[in-house]
């Protein structure tokens, strides 16, 4: 297993919240130095706060991934501050139930501009010095939603499917310059955002098992980092179903969520 560098800067967007936030305290627990990210200041410095007792050390930095401008005065910023970036854990992203009833396109361009375009803008100026020194590590979170088309989840599962799509086009030329691009697909992990489902969740995990699963796979070779496992594994015998059989699955699913939106009763078909 590879050993992350404790001595290299960690940087962390989403970090307000969910996996983003335990990642980050996880990694100040084992020592290491790491720049946060969110879009509010105020929900950092609660996390800064919560880090103080801890080995390592955690660095506030606010900014809205959508703003590329913002996020490249952000990377020279913090290499300027406390050094050049090690591993870029690119994680914030945003989910918005989408079912045909409510299709529209501000959900869609929401979320684009958030879970693609956000992980791009903060791509671009790290992959552009990890590439000029020859090494680096990147970690690209998107879904194992991305594996295939879900009922309600149009929008979001378009967006972590081109992620892993757009990481599996990358990992090759990276590698190339000694770059290690690491994509990571979690399931249901308990956070705010899945705190909102009214639907059951299978094989929903716990954060702190989540953020530990996470920073295992972090000291790891493996090009995908997924947890929990029995999620990842259903989803991905689910998306290589023939589509008869695989429509057969997700049509009772999406007459359950019209069921429940209407106030019926949940379908048992």
């Amino acid at each position: 297993m590879a050993r992350l560098d404790r001595n290299g800067l960690v940087w962390i967007t989403g970090a307000s919240s969910g996996i983003g936030r335990g990642l980050a305290l996880l990694m100040a627990k084992r020592g290491h130095r790491v720049a946060i990210s969110a879009r509010r200041a105020e929900s950092l410095e609660e996390v800064v706060k919560e880090a103080e007792p801890l080995k390592g050390t955690l660095y506030p930095v606010p900014l809205d991934v959508t703003d590329e401008a913002q996020v490249r005065a952000a990377v020279d910023a913090m290499e300027s501050e406390h050094g050049e970036i090690a591993l870029a854990v690119l994680n914030a992203g945003t989910h918005i139930p989408l079912d045909v009833e409510d299709f529209n396109t501000e959900a869609f361009r929401k979320l684009i501009d958030v879970n693609v375009m956000g992980v791009v803008n903060c791509l671009a100026p790290i992959i552009e010095r990890m590439r000029a020194r020859k090494r680096g590590h990147i970690a690209v979170v998107a879904s194992v939603a991305g594996y295939c088309g879900l009922p309600s989840a149009a929008a979001y599962g378009l967006t972590k499917a081109g992620l892993i799509n757009m990481c599996e086009a990358l990992e090759p030329e990276l590698a190339l310059d000694g770059v290690q691009l690491q994509l990571v697909n979690p399931g249901f992990v308990r956070t705010p955002l899945t705190d909102k489902n009214d639907f059951n969740m299978p094989f929903l995990m716990e954060l702190d098992a989540a953020a530990a699963a996470f920073y295992e796979g972090l000291q790891s070779d493996r090009f995908e980092i997924v947890f929990p496992r029995r999620m990842a594994c259903a989803m991905a015998s689910l998306r290589r179903l023939p589509y008869r059989l695989f429509f057969k699955v997700t049509r009772p699913m999406a007459r359950d969520i019209r069921n429940k939106k209407k106030g019926g009763a949940r379908s048992t078909a």
